[in-house]
């Protein structure tokens, strides 16, 4: 799946959380003169130790005009530039100060305690690449540099479209046989955290018309995201529907749990996934797989996500022949299974903060084994 490729300029603090489209180089060199990392003594280090007459000072956004020479030394703080003549830094608690004259029992070598011009960054230097998702550091980083504004990657908007006559809205109060429309708002929330921009659209019921329109409208988007809807039931609709758009299944089914009538395709030149109607089935689906399809558009080369191990902290017994996603709670690098009734146990989820991901060949984890998992994030 291939970036949007349309880009845009945006002021730098509204750059967080967005994919960089232009590579950006250093401006000048950092540090632009040979400065101290210390508070103390500039000296000459040949003549260590000793004493020397202070013959000055420097700070920090200033310079020394003069220079060191023999028996001299000048009074320096961090990120003061080095005076000429100077080679080292004396540390200020390896020194004593009387009328005018430091003396210091250290033996220091040349370059101790400074740092010569340009070794952070080389003017034209580059300095963040094309394709980072801009995090805290790296807005440092375009602000040292002088970037007010930044090019960066259209973020994708995404339509999120649940399914079903049994879906109401989460301000409803729902009958016994219904429930509140949750996997949208986890679903939009998700494509938040991925850098999209989501679109939550009206519960299409199960009848054709409904369902017709609101698909239509979905694929006005750059990808549109399907709850419920996908599995062989009679008014499961999407995929008959999507049929008519001349949609390209990719897959329709996975072999994982929850998850496994997970659609993916395209139509209209639109991307589409149907994700399963169950609640953590939503959720592990998008995690796992439609995640990636939001970071891809958004400019990322590789939004995989990160990938833990931790170790477990208690039995799995599994039905080997799938890929497992079962709710647990990580502390430390200690992970505790959550007491998990099926993928429609919402609670269960709200109290995990990662999916545990099992293998398909086997059919027990013991307590002290490592297991991989998936942060829900």
């Amino acid at each position: 799946m291939q970036a949007l490729g349309e880009t845009e300029r945006v002021p730098l603090l509204a750059a967080t959380g967005r994919v960089l489209a232009e590579a950006v180089s250093a401006d000048r060199d950092y540090p632009p003169v040979a400065r101290s990392i210390r508070d103390g003594y500039a000296v000459r280090s040949a003549e260590l130790p000793g004493s020397f007459r202070v013959i000055g000072e420097v700070r920090a956004g200033t310079s020394f005009a003069g220079e060191v020479g023999p028996g001299e030394c000048v009074e320096i703080m961090t990120g003061a530039p080095m005076p000429a003549g100077a080679d080292a830094v004396v540390m200020v608690e390896h020194a004593t100060l009387a009328d005018g004259v430091m003396t210091t029992e250290r033996r220091q070598m040349s370059g101790d305690h400074w740092t010569t011009a340009g070794c952070d960054a080389k003017a034209g230097g580059v300095v963040l690449p094309a394709g980072v998702r801009l995090r805290f550091n790296h807005i440092a980083m375009l602000a040292t540099v002088g970037q007010a504004e930044v090019v960066v990657y259209r973020q994708p908007r995404v339509a999120i479209l649940a399914t079903g006559d049994e879906v109401v809205d989460i301000t409803a109060d729902p009958a016994v046989e219904q429930v509140r429309n949750s996997n949208s708002y986890s679903v939009a929330a998700q494509v938040l955290q991925a850098g999209g921009i989501p679109t939550v659209l009206p519960v299409a019921k199960d009848n054709l018309p409904d369902t017709r329109r609101l698909i239509a409208e979905g694929l006005e988007h750059d990808l549109l995201l399907l709850s419920g809807g996908v599995s062989a039931g009679k008014y499961d609709l999407v995929e008959t529907v999507l049929a008519e758009y001349s949609a390209e299944f990719f897959f329709t089914r996975v072999r994982m749990q929850p998850g496994q009538p997970l659609v993916f395709g395209q139509a209209q030149g639109k991307f589409f996934f149907g994700l399963p109607g169950n609640p953590a089935s939503t959720m592990v689906t998008f995690a796992a797989i439609a995640r990636l399809a939001v970071t891809r558009l958004g400019g990322e080369a590789d939004g995989e996500g990160p990938k833990w191990l931790g170790t477990l902290q208690g039995e799995l017994r599994l039905k080997p022949g799938l890929t497992r996603f079962l709710p647990g709670e990580m502390r430390g690098s200690g992970v505790f299974p959550v007491p998990y009734s099926g993928s429609g146990d919402v609670p269960a989820l709200a109290r995990a903060n990662v999916f545990m991901v099992t293998d398909p060949g086997r059919d027990m984890y013991l307590p002290g084994e490592e297991i991989e998992v998936l942060p829900i994030a």
